[in-house]
């Protein structure tokens, strides 16, 4: 009985609907012969409410749309899908770029990956292409000069399997302005590879045996304070690391290992560390004294071990050291010594205290001497 009723009302109704839509439809075909083929462009609104009504048909409007042509509406469809849309990443913010750029401009020889950790300490997410990206279309250059040459793959191979217990050790030279003129004081370096954690020995310009074997002693009480366990010693063929140095480094359980010859890059680990020292610090000085040289290092020291970060060590955030944790909330502040040459940025709401940096750089302590 239910479908008898339906049937009967639909056939009663459905007649006078029918004649509605056909009056609605002629009258929309007058409209259009008097406007001469004019076309008609719908209001922002008017086109909401075609698409509206037309979802209604499943968009279906090919014998029912006439105000426009259906290739129109297909097109109003197709942009509405695609602007729904948002393909590839999400735009760095404006303001990390501008970040990025600010740090490059004040550090000039900064590269990426040195910007890359010191963004991470401010609890910034970027990865390192969009900064090399970034600096790319700044006209930065993202990555600081280097020289060509590799050491042999197996050399690598073995330095990777034993970071952990391998230093490194070589000498540098700054001109001192003494009586006599400039003279070249040396400085004597030691590096942890799998730490990055160095010891600098005070400045000399007398480098003779004994003092070099002095400086060992020190060297290895350090690191033993550290609870650095050493088993290899790389070194280059330098005539002041001598037999008596060798000797010394056997009682101690360490295997000297020296490299080729006219290969440098064979200690580069050491060999990049000092190249740092030098363009990030010492070749902005002229030094007049051994203190002053002595100073400079300590300062640079301070600032290497817990406020640069190292990004061959940077393991999730062990972008300084094993306890570091990023801050990314507050002010971004900028702390500097030595006049600038050296600086670094932190959240105003973290302690800019170089009260670690001060504890660590008693590597470089000239107690050590006796």
């Amino acid at each position: 009985m239910f479908h008898v009723v339906i049937i009967l009302l639909s056939r009663l109704f459905m007649p006078r609907y029918d004649a509605r839509l056909q009056l609605l439809e002629y009258q929309v075909r007058m409209l259009r012969s008097r406007i001469d083929d004019s076309k008609i462009i719908p209001t922002e609104e008017e086109r909401a409410n075609l698409m509206r009504l037309g979802a209604l048909l499943d968009h279906q409007i090919s014998d029912v749309l006439m105000v426009v042509k259906p290739s129109t509406y297909r097109r109003w469809l197709n942009a509405k899908r695609e602007k729904r849309r948002k393909p590839g990443r999400p735009r760095t913010p404006q303001a990390t770029v501008n970040l990025v750029l600010k740090f490059a401009s004040e550090n000039l020889t900064w590269g990426y990956k040195h910007l890359h950790g010191e963004l991470k300490k401010l609890g910034i997410k970027i990865g390192l292409t969009t900064i090399r990206d970034i600096l790319k279309r700044a006209g930065h250059h993202p990555v600081p000069e280097k020289g060509g040459g590799h050491p042999p793959s197996h050399w690598k191979l073995f330095i990777s399997s034993h970071m952990d217990s391998l230093i490194a050790t070589d000498f540098f030279t700054k001109p001192v302005l003494t009586w006599r003129g400039w003279v070249d004081a040396y400085v004597l370096v030691f590096i942890h590879l799998g730490s990055r954690q160095v010891f600098m020995s005070p400045a000399t310009f007398n480098p003779d045996e004994e003092w070099v074997l002095q400086q060992s002693r020190n060297a290895a009480m350090w690191f033993q304070d550290l609870d650095i366990k050493i088993r290899f010693l790389i070194h280059d063929r330098d005539t002041k690391y001598s037999k008596r140095f060798r000797a010394f480094w056997k009682t101690e359980k360490v295997k000297c290992l020296r490299t080729p010859i006219q290969s440098p890059m064979a200690n580069g680990y050491c060999e990049c560390y000092i190249g740092k020292v030098k363009r990030e610090c010492l070749n902005h000085f002229y030094c007049v004294s051994l203190d002053q040289l002595d100073y400079i290092n300590r300062e640079w020291l301070a600032y290497y071990h817990e406020q640069r970060p190292h990004q061959g060590t940077d393991v999730g955030n062990k972008v300084l050291r094993p306890d570091f944790t990023p801050i990314n909330r507050g002010e971004v502040k900028r702390e500097q010594r030595l006049g600038g040459i050296i600086s670094w940025y932190y959240r105003e709401a973290g302690s800019p205290s170089n009260t670690g940096a001060r504890a660590i750089s008693d590597c470089y302590d000239s107690s050590w001497i006796k």
